[in-house]
């Protein structure tokens, strides 16, 4: 039986990083995966939709190029290439994985995962040892009662990247970062795009002035919008699908090609040997502590298996503490309400913190800054004038509360504010540190700016 100092479950972006902090801490390190090195995210997730998104881009600046004072005759598309070259991105990406295993000096196996008392893992028949073993084996598209997935018509995220077809209309159910992701890409490409939001706003988990103006982006780009709505039932009797969606106003039929359930994720627990241990789980989640340990000592969980937020950057910081807390580092727990979060759509959302009605329920009292981009020169430029960026911070102490941005870019000028709040920075240090001109980023210092009344360009 082949024994290592760490087993890690599951290769995502949770499961490969870890393999990797822990082999450069000098942990004898073994990773196990079922599918693809780099997991859902590289493979099936986050890599491969940004790659459909700027296809995507490419092609609205195709359509538009006369706003730019070029000409382009008879731009088209090519849905099957956009797919495969999306799928090439996602390869190339999970071979960059396989490089760094080797690299690393990760032994990798192949096959399903089982957990065993006495800190064991069987795989396929095959037993493994480690005095600890660390599960990643993350989560997939969750399913509905009233949304039964076939593959075919009503499918997941897997299927939305990898359509033989472009479908003419398609309903997205779910206006997270998921539906929305896709809606603006099947959207752009021509597809008619219906999305129904349970909620009373879309994008349910940002600031509201930020929901608005996304849904106001949205339907000017062309796609429908039903929020407060549910849908209770899909017929796909017929040649596309017909789905009943219970409104404010009563019931509505919608007919489509194609239904895209994204209603959340659920999370691989099921036949990984939980029980056998006698691990925790409470509401489909392994529990774990502030260092990631299940109740069951050398027995450890991260990533989407656990309450945080399901998302890439928070695995993969959650693995790094875990392993290097195992090394005897002085480590911090993980500050979960500094966590960045970010819709690649079209507009793009970014945001960190607290929204401005959390605060004002805190009981904060607030300075708030907002900015445009229509009011930016670099924006103008680029001709993506839509959206802006808001700040809060605590007028007593001036503690940075939490920044929300709308607009071309934004996920790539987020990591500021989250440095920012890292460092405990105030709006006057922010105001103070010189931001290059023109670009999309001095927006945020123009924004804190607008919070002290210091504005100079509105």
């Amino acid at each position: 039986m082949s024994k290592y100092d760490i087993i890690i479950l599951g290769s995502g972006p949770g499961g490969y990083v870890t393999a990797i902090r822990a082999s450069q801490l000098g942990f004898k390190t073994a990773i196990v995966e079922k599918e693809s090195l780099g997991g859902v995210c590289l493979n099936w997730g986050c890599i491969p939709t940004k790659a459909l998104l700027k296809s995507a881009q490419v092609f609205e600046y195709l359509k538009h190029a006369e706003d730019y004072g070029l000409k382009v005759e008879g731009a088209d598309k090519d849905f099957d290439a956009v797919v495969k070259r999306s799928r090439g991105v996602a390869e190339g990406m999970s071979k960059g994985v396989q490089f760094l295993m080797k690299k690393n000096k990760i032994d990798v196996i192949e096959g399903f995962g089982k957990l065993k008392p006495g800190k064991k893992v069987d795989v396929d028949g095959t037993e493994y040892s480690a005095d600890n073993i660390i599960i990643a084996t993350g989560a997939r598209s969750r399913e509905l009662p009233s949304l039964p997935q076939d593959g075919k018509k009503i499918i997941g995220y897997r299927e939305a990247m990898t359509l033989k077809e472009q479908p003419k209309k398609m309903i997205v159910v779910g206006s997270g970062a998921i539906g929305c992701e896709f809606g603006s890409f099947y959207n752009a490409m021509g597809t008619e795009v219906t999305i129904v939001e349970y909620m009373p706003n879309i994008v349910p988990v940002e600031d509201e002035e930020v929901s608005k103006q996304f849904e106001r982006s949205l339907k000017k780009a062309g796609i429908n919008i039903m929020t407060g709505s549910s849908v209770e039932s899909v017929d796909t009797s017929g040649e596309g699908v017909v789905a009943t969606v219970k409104t404010k106003k009563g019931e509505e039929k919608l007919e489509a090609d194609i239904v895209l359930s994204a209603v959340g994720i659920k999370t691989n627990i099921e036949g990984i040997g939980l029980e056998d241990v006698g691990i925790i789980t409470d509401k489909d989640k392994v529990i774990v502590n502030d260092w990631y340990q299940t109740n069951m000592p050398g027995y450890y969980a991260i990533g989407d298996v656990t309450p945080g937020p399901a998302l890439a950057h928070v695995a993969s910081a959650e693995g790094i503490i875990c392993v290097e807390k195992l090394a005897g580092m002085h480590v911090e727990k993980l500050d979960y309400g500094n966590i960045p979060g970010c819709t690649y759509a079209s507009p793009e959302i970014a945001s960190v913190g607290m929204t401005e009605k959390q605060a004002k329920e805190a009981g904060y009292e607030l300075k708030i800054g907002k900015f445009p981009f229509s009011a930016s020169g670099k924006a103008s430029a680029a001709g993506n004038k839509d959206g802006f960026v808001k700040v809060i911070f605590d007028a007593k102490y001036g503690e940075w509360l939490g920044c929300h941005m709308i607009g071309a870019g934004v996920t790539d000028m987020i990591a500021e504010a989250v440095l920012g709040r890292k460092l405990e920075t105030t709006g006057h240090e922010v105001l103070k540190a010189v931001h290059p001109h023109p670009t999309m980023s001095e927006a945020v210092m123009e924004a804190v700016a607008a919070a002290y009344d210091e504005v100079i360009h509105l």
